[in-house]
């Protein structure tokens, strides 16, 4: 090995220029690519196409309406919608919304299609119009149909009468998702914008699917075009005053550009979408090109100081670093391709173009990098290194006190180990957002006043076509809606069984002993049919029941809560099923909550399986690399410690882990195998090429590669810290918890391995 490692260096010396422009030329061409990288908001692309839980969802859409809408929650500051001004606003809000881009439905208290019977025929029209020339006695009769019919009642109108809403329902076209998006949104601030001028004393909220899809792509983009880019900039200052050198830094962020340049644009030849989920991977490909560059430039520049010429010292610093970065970087790939066994598409993305980047930063920084630095001026001072000292002096102090260090480094694992079951798949979409973003501003502020706004559906089939209409399945819906209203987690359930008890009292004379079911199918059937007839266009019952009438849809408008919780309520709802309905209409509940509950299950699991088994590889490869077992599992041992701290402080602090969580195993790993794998080898070359004791060998170790493993954990801390500014949590949340392990990884290397390495490798060299 040690003279492969010797004739690859002298062979990038001799064609350090050949290198330099091919490079060149493959790193151009591949960053062709990013023009064709798209970037969508779409978030049914976090599915697999088969997954049941996708089918089912859009199974229901195309049955019934489409579940992305706008909500804008109208409260006057007095505190009463059932006013003559306020009502007028809803009638003119509502009219103007059928303009929004894409619009399929609006629904609001103006244009309820309230019915009522006038002599023998049935009367289907607008709750109101008009709403300036409206008699007090005429706002009475509004107030009490808004606050008792279900079909209203917390549902666009809170149960204090405070505030109600205009919901429009969205059905993009899917040609060009994000300028869709971006339309519908654009369109509907401006128009609350307009509203909220000509009503100072009215507050307005705006939340719905099409908005929140909205905040994930904002929240992207913003951390995109300013913190990554920030980021960049502290990585560099701080690269700058570690490193002492303009030329250094020069190379670091060229690897650092190329290697990403290179891996979004063969992302953009292979068709890649970007999502908010996949954007990170930018910046995890410029953190971990980072760790390879400072290896390289750290060794070179320390030959540099000891007058050692600069051709002779990159070469010696390749033949010292060919190895660990070959080594972190295969197992760095290793562990992103695990992620291949996620079941969402973006993450796998971010996985694979991660692992590109990576490979890219490894065969630039053993070629580029050291032809690149051969042509440029290196200025460094001669003489020892100042912080060499400082770390032969700790050295001194992990073999000293290695036995108290094994034992404080052993509780702290078990400390944190009883941490990480504390740690839970929780997905709470509102809080992805902190409470500076307007949507969480909306969204908190709509949840408190309806009380909910994720919705759980139904589509109850029938036994045949026709079969709503018969009374049994009537029966049944009703029994169903009924035990949903009694779970405390319940705000609203809108059911077709409340549509055919109105008709039915309508039908005979409003009697209000007659607000029950239908008592034959003949009457049902007739009753709909009539409905139906005198219903305006946009606003007929494709949103209650499907067009050959052989089922119909309950929409279960649910409290605020996190996925487990809504899975405990499915749990319940199917039990019910099971024991009280025929199997004719067993069903399971879908949405977009329902579905992105489900997936955070299985990704939990699927990216648990990846991890471990990305780990037995890389532990397998370390052990033959390094050609000992021993080592291999000292580098495996030092490899969990960290991700156990950190995960287990994350369980006791919060212990919400989220799908933007799932990737910090698969990142962090690839980080702290990159400190172990240069700490042993850098120990390993000073034990079988120079005849070292253990303890020399730490100290050899310490003094060679600490300074470069201390850059490298000071500017990626740096750089995520920078990230901890996000408004959005999967970024807050990731820069967080990696942060802890990184750190926690040098605290292992310096203070847990030297004591293993004295306890269990005492053998002479």
């Amino acid at each position: 090995m040690h003279r492969l490692e010797t004739r690859f260096s002298e062979w990038v010396m001799r064609y350090r220029l050949a290198i330099i422009v091919l490079s060149i030329v493959v790193v151009a061409a591949s960053s062709f690519g990013v023009q064709y990288l798209g970037f969508t908001p779409d978030y049914r692309v976090y599915f697999r196409e088969d997954s049941p839980h996708l089918i089912a969802f859009n199974q229901n859409e195309a049955t019934y309406t489409k579940s992305d809408n706008v909500f804008i929650l109208v409260e006057p500051e007095n505190g009463d919608v059932f006013q003559p001004e306020y009502l007028a606003l809803i009638e003119a809000l509502t009219e103007e919304a059928w303009q929004i881009p894409h619009s399929r439905r609006v629904d609001s208290i103006q244009n309820y299609q309230n019915t009522y019977a006038e002599e023998d025929d049935l009367i289907v029209e607008d709750l109101y119009v008009d709403a300036e020339s409206l008699a007090e006695e005429d706002i009475e009769y509004i107030k009490s149909i808004a606050l008792t019919e279900p079909l209203l009642f917390k549902r666009m109108i809170s149960k204090d009468g405070r505030a109600t809403a205009v919901n429009v329902t969205i059905e993009f076209p899917e040609v060009d998702p994000q300028g869709e998006l971006r339309e519908v949104v654009a369109y509907s601030r401006e128009l609350v914008k307009k509203y909220q001028e000509q009503y100072p004393n009215v507050r307005f909220y705006v939340t719905g699917m099409a908005f929140m899809n909205n905040a994930f792509v904002e929240s992207g983009q913003s951390d995109g075009s300013t913190l990554f880019p920030i980021s960049f900039l502290v990585m560099v200052l701080f690269l700058v005053f570690l490193l002492r050198s303009l030329s250094a830094v020069f190379g670091v962020t060229l690897i650092i550009l190329m290697s990403t340049a290179t891996a979004f644009g063969l992302g953009g030849y292979a068709g890649v979408l970007l999502t908010p989920g996949s954007v990170s991977s930018g910046q995890m490909i410029m953190v971990l090109a980072v760790a390879n560059s400072v290896h390289m430039l750290v060794t070179f520049i320390f030959d540099l100081q000891h007058n050692v010429a600069k051709v002779d010292a990159l070469k010696e610093s390749l033949r010292i670093n060919m190895l660990p970065i070959i080594l972190t970087s295969v197992t760095t790939i290793i562990g992103f391709l695990g992620m291949n066994f996620n079941e969402s598409a973006p993450y796998r993305d971010l996985g694979n173009l991660v692992a590109v980047g990576v490979f890219v930063s490894m065969v630039l920084s053993l070629t580029f990098l050291p032809a690149m630095m051969s042509f440029l001026p290196v200025r460094v001072k001669l003489g020892e290194d100042g912080s060499v000292k400082y770390l032969e002096k700790l050295s001194l102090f992990s073999i000293k006190y290695h036995r108290r260090l094994l034992i404080v480094m052993c509780v702290v694992a078990v400390i944190s180990s009883v941490g990480i079951p504390l740690n839970t798949s929780e997905e709470h979409f509102t809080t992805y957002f902190d409470k500076t973003v307007q949507f969480r501003i909306d969204s908190d502020a709509t949840l408190d006043i309806m009380g909910g706004t994720f919705q759980l559906t139904y589509s109850m089939p029938a036994e045949t076509a026709g079969g709503v209409s018969e009374p049994e399945y009537l029966q049944n819906l009703e029994k169903f809606a009924t035990w949903y209203r009694e779970q405390p987690e319940t705000i609203s359930v809108f059911v077709f069984t409340d549509t055919m008890r109105r008709l039915n009292k309508n039908m005979h004379g409003d009697d209000p002993d007659k607000y029950t079911l239908p008592e034959s199918r003949e009457l049902a059937a007739q009753y709909m049919l009539l409905y139906e007839m005198s219903l305006p266009y946009g606003l007929d019952l494709n949103n209650q029941v499907n067009v050959d009438k052989s089922a119909t849809r309950v929409v279960v408008t649910i409290q605020d809560m996190t996925n487990n919780e809504l899975m405990a309520l499915e749990d319940r709802a199917q039990a019910w099923l099971r024991e009280n309905a025929p199997a004719s209409m067993k069903t399971t509940g879908t949405g977009t909550l329902m579905m992105f509950s489900h997936l955070a299950d299985t990704n939990t699991t699927s990216m648990i399986v990846g991890s471990v088994l990305a780990l037995i590889i890389i532990s397998a490869i370390l052990m033959f690399a390094l050609r000992s077992f021993k080592m291999g599992l000292f580098s495996l041992m030092t490899n969990i410690l960290p991700a156990a701290i950190g995960f287990g402080l994350w369980g006791v602090l919060s212990g919400e882990v989220h799908m933007g969580l799932s990737v910090v195993v698969s990142m962090t790993l690839g980080i702290v195998v990159d400190d172990s794998v240069h700490f042993l080898s850098k120990y390993l070359r000073a034990k079988r090429e120079k005849g070292y004791t253990t303890e020399q060998s730490i100290t050899y170790a310490f003094t060679h590669v600490g300074k470069a493993l201390s850059i490298s954990t000071l500017v990626l801390v740096a750089g995520f810290g920078t990230l901890m500014a996000s408004h959005f949590a999967m970024t807050t949340d990731m820069a967080i918890l990696t942060v802890w392990i990184i750190i926690a990884a040098l605290v292992a290397n310096f203070l847990f391995l030297p004591g293993l390495l004295i306890k269990f490798d005492k053998e002479k060299p």
